[in-house]
């Protein structure tokens, strides 16, 4: 961060946070006019973090943005977001045979019994415990929490 911008907040409709970013994008590619970084923090939804070196700047490049709600009338400081542009690598402790649940995508809060693990494309390929025939599903590693784990210590 440069030292004479500052950072704003902007209100975008939920889950359009993502088109709010590429619209600004390449609008910033035809007139990059005062406006440094746009942010789209992980798990945040309904806004957006620009840097700007002023106010009105920020105003004028987000004039016609579709699904941009318009901005915080405060500036943020930038130790606030700062641990939002970290992106930390947690470490999935997730191995086969568990019985984990499914927290996203159209098979939520489904159980499901881990089949195989790719932890190069961080995909885990499961089993849905309910279902009256077994289909192999592939999710990602972030979309299941484990519930249980099959222990291989049974003489405890």
């Amino acid at each position: 961060m440069e030292k004479n911008t500052k950072i704003f907040g902007l209100r975008t409709a939920a889950n359009r946070e993502d088109q709010v970013v590429d619209y600004l994008i390449s609008k910033l590619q035809k007139n990059p006019k005062g406006i440094l970084t746009v942010i789209r923090p992980h798990g945040m939804r309904g806004y957006i973090f620009i840097e700007a070196e002023s106010k009105t700047d920020a105003e004028v490049t987000l004039q016609g943005v579709p699904y941009a709600r318009g901005l915080l009338p405060q500036e943020i400081p930038y130790p606030e977001i700062e641990h939002m542009l970290e992106q930390v690598k947690v470490e999935m402790n997730v191995k086969k045979s568990d019985i984990v649940e499914i927290i996203s995508g159209p098979f939520k809060r489904e159980n499901a019994k881990v089949i195989r693990i790719n932890k190069q494309k961080e995909e885990i390929v499961v089993e849905l415990l309910e279902a009256a025939v077994p289909i192999p599903i592939t999710v990602k590693m972030d979309a299941v929490k484990v519930i249980r784990r099959e222990d291989n210590d049974e003489s405890k």
